[in-house]
């Protein structure tokens, strides 16, 4: 995901001026049989549906096509045939009831499940608070998360009190949770539906409940939020259960014969299971927009859980990691291959919108949508993986794109150009607001997308593919915009609202100029302005060096004329750029100015509005692995860990750094890539 908006932290925001959005969407029928149903619509701006027909794949090729299994790598090696487990770990950590304060659950209380399509989360308390349906970037169509009060969610919860234990099957992003009450234990199994070639054209969200000792009783309840008034929601009958109806959605609320319905209304569906040891019941809602619905049998449904727990762990088998962190390292790739949207090969920031970077603030921004840099870091670690389908299609998704609209800041899922920010009524998770769809960003200029893609470029040719003369046309083209443009003031990688002479924005140009000469001498790009680029490239790193150093900080700044500290820098070690004296003694200003605990904020004065950057905490470990700095760096890395270990291993943007609890948007895809680069560095391996 990129790196944060207009005086925001991430996925951008400039200032802007935003109005309330008036969302109508069409009512849609319902009207109760005896099966179930629930949707739950809700208020952000719709994009164009995909072709429901066009194939894609759990494997991540965005055409569809097969994808030749490669042998996996020591370090990630599990037999075929052993039997999924999860490692299940209390949920909260220290024990205790799962509480929610006001109607919400923590930010860290909830885990990604996903099919390469769309992602919900699903909370510690058997409750699905977020759901955009049938893609990540659908209105949503469940929302609690945003909406305590009248947001939609599905829920399947112990009546009496209970302690949760959460985990994901191990190698898959099929997570499992096991309740425990007075009365006995129980486990709830839970998947966004693939099948053995791939993705579904429909949605299907199915909900698997065992018991395990004694006997539990949960509540069940699908309840349907209206999108802030903007929809109206209705069932209709059907002889396979309740279907629903929310403008071009089209569901129906499927039931193994356990469950027992209780009430059905345009608002509702609630009733009750109760399971003792041995027995199995299953709950689910299959879902398409705009087109027919195939409805499956509730055994098909059921038995799709483990066949798509199978098709991740044949993806995670394949992965060619063989460094140190091994665990963390196959539980981040796989949070980014839930952001990896296999219709197109486009990588979303992350899956929600307006999860607060304080809260109680306004930084409330929608992440759903491609960032150039989320997008070339992602290809880059995907390549260190061994996941090249999925490297791929998202290069040739970001480089078709640059070439019809140019090179922008985001795109949309879809490649086309991103709305302009909007508010949306609704409350907002704990009282912050605005909750917006669109990103103010899209009207930025950054010069950092430059460096982006030539860094992801480089790496691409580095691991001995080949650029097309299409690419490397339109990546000569973009060498001479960098070497026309790296004087200008830009928004910066973090998008804030104040143009400067952000020097990481400089420094991306000279990323960009230097990988672009070496991508000339290796006959991979038109050499006749070659020589052009190499002179720009060194009058930008005298510019830098002459401009943006501080004597007083010992410290690269922010931008020239300011003591402010930025912790981007440490990403110029990585990029190559400078003396490593200078870099060294930039983290250790940014430790200094901007550490927290085991955290850093993104830049000075960001900690008055929001909490602590999680990636930035693990470039500085990069960093300083390739200065030499290793046992620090590790010791920085295992305490970041060790800290972020609060849920399943679905993190969020940022965290508060008194309490730990998580701030932003989930799963964010840039922490966990930061993850993988640290991880990977820490083991001697270049991204």
């Amino acid at each position: 995901m990129s790196v944060h908006s207009a005086g925001a932290a991430g996925h951008g925001h400039a200032a802007s001026e935003t109005r309330t959005a008036s969302i109508l969407e069409p009512p849609c029928q319902r009207e109760a049989s005896q099966g179930r149903n629930g949707g739950a619509p809700h208020g952000f701006e719709q994009t164009p549906a995909e072709d429901p027909a066009r194939p894609g794949s759990d494997r991540g090729d965005a055409q569809g096509l097969p994808v030749a299994p490669r042998p996996a790598p020591a370090g990630l090696v599990r037999s075929p045939s052993e039997v999924a487990r999860a490692v299940l770990k209390p949920f909260p950590r220290e024990g205790g009831a799962v509480a929610r304060t006001d109607g919400f659950l923590p930010i860290e209380g909830y885990a990604a499940i996903g099919e390469g399509r769309s992602v919900a989360l699903s909370g510690a308390d058997g409750s699905i608070d977020w759901w955009c349906c049938p893609s990540l970037d659908s209105p949503p169509l469940f929302d609690r998360l945003l909406s305590p009060e009248e947001g939609g969610y599905f829920a399947i919860t112990p009546e009496e009190p209970f302690t949760a234990e959460i985990g994901y099957r191990d190698g898959s992003n099929v997570h499992e949770t096991v309740f425990t009450t007075k009365t006995g234990r129980a486990r709830l199994t839970e998947s966004l539906n693939s099948g053995p070639a791939g993705r579904l054209p429909w949605a299907e969200l199915a909900r698997r409940i065992e018991g395990l000792e004694g006997h539990v009783r949960f509540r069940v309840s699908l309840v349907f939020g209206t999108r802030g008034d903007t929809a109206a929601p209705y069932l209709s009958g059907n002889s396979n259960g309740t279907a629903f109806h929310v403008a071009g959605m089209m569901g129906l609320f499927r039931t193994s014969d356990g469950i027992r319905i209780e009430t059905e209304n345009d608002h509702a569906i609630s009733g009750f299971v109760e399971v003792r040891a041995g027995q199995r019941e299953v709950v689910a809602i299959v879902a398409a927009e705009n087109q027919p619905l195939v409805v499956a049998s509730i055994d098909e449904i059921d038995g799709r859980i483990d066949v798509s727990c199978q098709e991740w762990r044949d993806w995670t088998e394949r992965l060619a990691y063989r460094g140190r962190y091994a665990e963390q390292v196959e539980r981040s790739a796989l949070a980014l291959k839930l952001l990896l949207y296999s219709p197109t090969g486009a990588i979303a920031a992350a899956a929600t919108s307006s999860l607060p970077e304080g809260i109680g603030g306004s930084k409330n921004y929608d992440y759903r949508y491609a960032w150039i840099r989320d997008a070339g870091y992602v290809i880059k670690a995907f390549l260190r993986l061994g996941a090249q389908a999925e490297a791929n299609a998202a290069l040739s998704w970001l480089m078709r794109h640059i070439g019809e609209h140019g090179a922008q800041v985001l795109y949309t899922l879809d490649g086309g150009c991103v709305p302009g920010e909007r508010d949306i009524d609704l409350p907002g998770y704990r009282g912050s607001r605005p909750v917006r769809t669109g990103n103010a960003a899209t009207s930025q200029h950054q010069h950092g997308i430059y460096g982006d893609i030539f860094e992801t470029a480089e790496r691409f040719v580095a691991d001995g593919n080949m650029l097309d003369l299409r690419t490397g046309a339109l990546l000569a083209q973009l060498a001479d915009q960098c070497a026309e443009s790296w004087k200008l003031k830009d928004a910066g990688i973090w998008e804030l609202p104040e143009a400067e002479h952000y020097t990481g924005s400089k420094i991306s140009c000279w990323q960009a100029l230097a990988r672009a000469v070496e991508l000339a001498d290796g006959g991979h790009l038109p050499g006749n302005c070659r020589e052009r680029w190499a002179r720009a490239r060194d009058r930008v790193a005298e510019w830098i060096d002459g401009n943006c150093w501080s004597e007083a900080q010992q410290s690269y700044v922010m931008y020239p004329g300011t003591e402010k500290l930025d912790a981007s820098m440490a990403l110029a070690v990585r990029f190559r750029f400078g003396n490593p004296e200078r870099l060294a003694a930039t983290c250790r200003a940014i430790d200094r100015e901007l550490g927290r605990g085991p955290y850093h904020y993104r830049y000075t004065g960001a900690e008055v509005e929001e909490g602590c950057f999680l990636a930035c905490t693990f470039w500085l470990v990069e960093a300083k692995a390739l200065l030499g700095e290793t046992a620090e760096a590790q010791a920085e890395f295992e305490a970041l860990v060790k800290a972020l270990d609060r849920n399943s291993g679905t993190y969020s943007e940022m965290a508060d750094p008194n309490s730990g609890t998580y701030l932003g948007n989930l799963p964010q895809g840039l922490t966990h890539l930061a993850l993988i680069q640290a991880a990977a560095t820490l083991s001697g391996l270049s991204l």
